[in-house]
């Protein structure tokens, strides 16, 4: 990480800091010395960043930290003030998995339609700043996968520049719904970025599944929801009806790539895949089945006396990421599997002792 005078403190804008990722992005930005203005929905949002232990850890100066109250980031003109006097957007906020059901009228309302206005707000609002220099945009690995073709399992190796045309539905499950979003946000934001050849570049960073420490989870419960479940459901003795594609990558990697996109003298602007392979070097992603035998080496006793039952499972469907451009251009590599299950493990264990 750099200091603060390696930054000049340059203001950030971030959205979606209210997040598993987004709140460790914007705990790396302000350990890194920017000035961050954080895009939330309500003072309540704001809140759960400043009481929260990590942050108050960092002792930050005063000012270092503001907040823009954007209560509907879908709206036109949404961001048009919070984007003044900034050099750098990373834009996080987007409509995740929940769980819930959804007719099919819902899955666009709620996933797609907000996905693309927000994007496009955005980035329109940053025309009107001068200031802007970058737009770092989380994207997603199935942005540019055909998903089914994806959850069957494939041969083809995945590139950053992959693309794929959007569908319209219907959708099998959210997660479905959840990836058309990502497609069609990437697809509106690179076809609108190539029309206004606007002052500002993008980078556009493509996670797989983001494993690891979660800050702001306080209940058991709350560990489980999102891509931290995969893990937590498989040790606490969940049999997954359904294989997943076998893709994931430490929250902690992600959250630096973002951070470190901001350096434009060395990250040239596009796409960069974020996905871990065990081993390193490999093309092997991620094995959901050697869970049980990460959690049984590392948390022994907690197995022995039933607190982890660490008796599920979740089948793996092959399929392969090349991760060499964003180690080569990044200059380091994605941890392991093994670290990420750690992470969320020891993560879901202090929750617990807390309640």
């Amino acid at each position: 990480m750099g200091s603060f005078a390696d930054t000049n403190g340059e203001l950030v804008l971030i959205t979606g800091a209210t997040g598993h990722l987004g709140f460790k992005v914007l705990t790396d930005a302000l350990k890194a010395g920017y000035r961050v203005r954080a895009a939330v929905r309500s003072e309540a949002r704001a809140d759960v960043i400043v009481s929260n232990p990590d942050y108050k850890a960092l002792n930050i100066s005063e000012g270092q930290l503001t907040f823009s109250i954007v209560p509907d980031l879908a709206v036109e003109g949404a961001y048009d003030e919070v984007v003044q006097n900034v050099k750098y957007i990373i834009h996080i906020a987007s409509p995740i998995t929940t769980g819930r059901q959804f007719t099919q009228e819902e899955y666009k309302q709620y996933f797609i339609d907000p996905a693309v206005a927000g994007t496009l707000g955005l980035l329109k609002s940053a025309v009107k700043a001068p200031s802007v220099e970058r737009v770092v945009i989380t994207s997603s690995v199935v942005a540019i996968v055909n998903f089914i073709e994806w959850i069957s399992g494939s041969n083809k190796v995945y590139q950053a520049e992959d693309r794929v045309s959007f569908q319209g539905g219907p959708y099998i499950n959210e997660f479905a719904a959840y990836s058309a979003s990502k497609v069609a946000s990437l697809n509106e934001s690179e076809a609108w970025y190539q029309q206004q050849k606007p002052h500002f570049d993008l980078v556009y960073i493509h996670p797989s599944f983001i494993e690891g420490r979660d800050a702001l989870v306080k209940t058991p419960e709350q560990a489980m929801v999102g891509t931290n479940g995969v893990i937590l459901r498989v040790v606490l003795g969940n049999v997954a009806a359904a294989p997943a594609p076998g893709n994931s990558v430490h929250n902690d990697d992600v959250a630096r790539l973002h951070v470190e996109a901001l350096h434009k003298e060395r990250i040239p602007a596009g796409s960069y895949i974020a996905s871990s392979n065990s081993p390193r070097g490999t093309l092997d992603g991620t094995r959901w089945e050697t869970i049980n035998e990460i959690v049984a080496k590392h948390f022994p006793e907690q197995v022995q006396s039933g607190i982890l039952k660490n008796n599920g499972l979740q089948k793996t469907i092959k399929s392969e990421f090349d991760i060499s451009k964003t180690e080569k251009t990044f200059g380091w590599s994605f941890q392991e599997f093994e670290p990420q299950v750690v992470s969320v493990v020891q993560m879901y264990l202090d929750v617990l002792n807390k309640n």
